[in-house]
């Protein structure tokens, strides 16, 4: 077992407890701000719009359908089969496929590939709940995706934004309310120095072939009524040859 399975229970807690509506979590933003964003960077980099996407942590679901109304085939991936329950549940349409999956199993992410081909791959806020020794097989799960044709688009949090996140934590009224179930259930997040994605990505066999930085928006706004964004840094990747 993988050491990121062990935290199957602190997810399936969260997502079991997690309200339905869109937005009621923390990370769940309107897609036109995260997903849309997103795929503003990562288009112009994809070699074949055709190719299957995969939403790697798609959580509820929420950017998987935004994706599934922009591409072909999109397939949201997660480790937990409670977020997988939301998922089907708030797109009763099927406008996309749901697959419970754990990425850091490397049988698993070949699998899935000998089943669609090579495909473009969503990966966002993941690693940074990773324990260090399963970002590695994290990353060559998405290169196995990835193949000879697919591209990747990865946004993780910076490191400024464990510091942003833990003082919200620790207000003396207490994190604010979509936060707390996040640190309730254990999932705090990790810290991944900015300079760990591209040697992750590059130990993969996947070139850096655009980044950036752009902030992170969450559901959860201050007192003043500013909406809550995180530090996070973008990599757009392809495999190397």
């Amino acid at each position: 077992m993988s050491v990121t399975s062990r935290y199957r229970e602190a997810w399936e807690g969260f997502w079991r407890e997690a309200p339905d509506e869109q937005g009621a979590v923390f990370w769940d933003a309107e897609p036109i701000l995260t997903a849309g964003a997103h795929l503003a960077l990562f288009e112009p980099h994809l070699m074949d719009h055709g190719l299957p996407m995969v939403d790697l942590g798609c959580g509820n679901g929420t950017q998987t359908r935004f994706l599934a109304d922009r591409f072909p085939q999109v397939i949201g991936a997660d480790i937990s089969a409670a977020a997988l329950d939301h998922a089907r549940h708030a797109d009763p349409a099927g406008q996309a496929t749901y697959r419970l999956l754990d990425a850091a199993e490397k049988d698993a992410a070949h699998t899935l590939h000998a089943e669609l081909g090579d495909a473009n791959v969503y990966l966002r806020g993941v690693l940074h709940q990773a324990a260090p020794e399963d970002r590695q097989p994290l990353v060559d799960s998405v290169a196995a995706l990835v193949g000879e044709r697919g591209r990747a688009f990865l946004v993780e949090l910076s490191e400024a934004a464990k510091p942003l996140l833990l003082g919200l934590a620790q207000r003396p009224e207490g994190p604010p309310p979509k936060l707390a179930p996040v640190f309730r259930h254990g999932l705090t997040p990790g810290e991944v120095s900015d300079e760990a994605l591209p040697v992750h990505l590059g130990a993969a066999g996947l070139t850096v072939l655009a980044h950036g930085e752009l902030p992170l928006t969450t559901t959860e706004y201050r007192p003043d009524g500013t909406r809550i964004e995180l530090p996070s840094t973008w990599y757009v990747a392809g495999p190397t040859f």
